[in-house]
């Protein structure tokens, strides 16, 4: 049974800090393991990566079957049937289309003092994208991390896939190639991970490290971190519905299972100012956790870590979700626009009943690798900036120089840098004519 509060109690405030400090992930103490292994890989490059694989992933492959031959992917997507071909092309299509809005435009000015001034946006030469395998395979996930890279032109893109037993999704070597990516990988896990970062004779190292993965993905993103760029350290997902009355229990209780259904670990939360339909909501999700294929996932999930609140009004139900900094907000209300002004800490927002969450898995457009764990209060999904450096531009006239280098000199012999206030005034004499220069 999901967790029953009201904002009115007298204990709200309680149980909702308890709320927000709890400890949702299954995070075991691997970093001792993921230390050895990256360091393993440093030393031993491709011997290491084979090793590991054989081990974790039941495979015996040399140093030249590491990477997918261009044969070898051509066969596996002439597997996939047209249906879900044309369901992958159009969400390809429509995630480039969303993430080319997002590239940001070079400046450059002349400020009054005849400075020149400016930034330009350059991608990474060399990206990597970790792709999940095993129980579960994404190719919405390649989509999602790939396209983006392309679109602010990063050269070189590199994926790792795991193939237990030597098993490899279709769907995601289709993804891999209507997304641009240039090299595919059958390995994973940690060694996935320090292959990228640290590179090996086989594997060529990049600058970032995008994608999801289980505690020891996590712990060696971590821990190359600083090496390397990384995108995010990924929680558990969650969704928030806010809802009034005039919505259909089964559609909210669908949405709240679209989350239950990833892992045990998801959290699942309605606010509603309608106690009736809380509990309308709440008897539609037992309703369809009889018959979900991974009802027993779900019924943990939201067993576990299920929450309805019930709220005083709407105004109300938008601070409380701001508290929570949910990773999928939806706003399934008569006027979710200007609920949604007053929302500022979300991952993504999804404005009325009509835009469910798992649209924007799959087809919506923007991004669905989002911050989880509250962690939207300061961060945001993955875009095409996750892949460009901004480099600032200044460029001087002796004019400009001669109006701005005093005050520097000033603050460089108040900060003690003797050669900062010098390299300024060298200039500055040249300027003035001193005999000495």
């Amino acid at each position: 049974m999901p967790q029953y509060i009201d904002t009115q109690d007298a204990d709200f405030e309680t149980k909702l800090s308890a709320l927000l400090s709890a400890k949702r992930e299954d995070s075991p103490d691997v970093d001792d393991i993921v230390a050895g292994i990256i360091a393993d890989v440093r030393a031993r490059g491709d011997a290491a990566v084979l090793d590991l694989t054989a081990k974790f992933d039941r495979m015996d492959i040399t140093a030249d079957q590491l990477r997918f031959s261009s044969a070898e992917i051509d066969a596996l997507i002439a597997q996939v049937s047209s249906e879900d071909r044309a369901a992958l092309e159009l969400a390809a299509e429509r995630i480039r289309a969303y993430h080319v809005r997002q590239m940001p435009h070079d400046e450059q000015w002349t400020d009054p003092e005849g400075a020149t001034l400016g930034w330009r946006w350059t991608p990474v030469s060399a990206a990597g994208l970790y792709v999940p395998g095993g129980l579960a395979t994404y190719p919405s996930s390649v989509l999602m991390n790939a396209i983006p890279a392309k679109v602010a032109g990063v050269p070189r893109l590199a994926i790792t896939v795991p193939t237990p037993d030597g098993a490899a999704n279709p769907l995601v070597m289709l993804a891999a190639r209507i997304s641009g990516v240039d090299e595919i990988y059958r390995i994973g896990g940690a060694q996935a991970i320090a292959a990228l970062a640290y590179g090996t004779q086989s594997i060529a190292p990049v600058d970032k490290i995008t994608g999801p993965g289980n505690a020891f993905v996590a712990a060696a993103k971590r821990r190359v971190f600083g090496k390397v760029g990384i995108d995010m350290i990924a929680g558990p997902s969650e969704i928030l519905v806010i809802a009034d009355g005039d919505n259909d229990p089964d559609w909210i209780a669908i949405d709240l299972l679209s989350q239950a259904e990833h892992d045990e670990s998801t959290q699942s939360i309605l606010l509603t100012d309608d106690p009736a339909f809380a509990r309308a909501v709440a008897a539609s999700v037992d309703k369809f956790l009889q018959t979900l294929e991974r009802r027993d996932i779900a019924r943990k999930a939201w067993e576990d870590n299920g929450v309805i609140i019930t709220v005083r009004d709407l105004d109300e139900a938008a601070v409380v979700s701001d508290r929570f900094a949910p990773e999928h907000l939806e706003l399934c209300v008569a006027d979710p626009d200007a609920l949604s002004a007053k929302i500022t800490h979300a991952g993504a927002i999804f404005l009325g009943a009509w835009t469910p969450e798992a649209i924007g898995d799959y087809i919506g457009g923007p991004n669905h690798v989002l911050p989880t764990a509250r962690s939207a209060r300061f961060s945001s999904g993955l875009s095409v900036l996750d892949f460009l450096k901004r480099t600032t531009l200044a460029k001087m006239t002796p004019q400009a120089l001669a109006a701005i280098g005093p005050a520097a000199e000033t603050l460089a012999r108040a900060e003690s840098l003797e050669a900062h206030g010098l390299s300024v005034r060298a200039r500055l004499d040249r300027l003035n004519g001193d005999p000495d220069e």
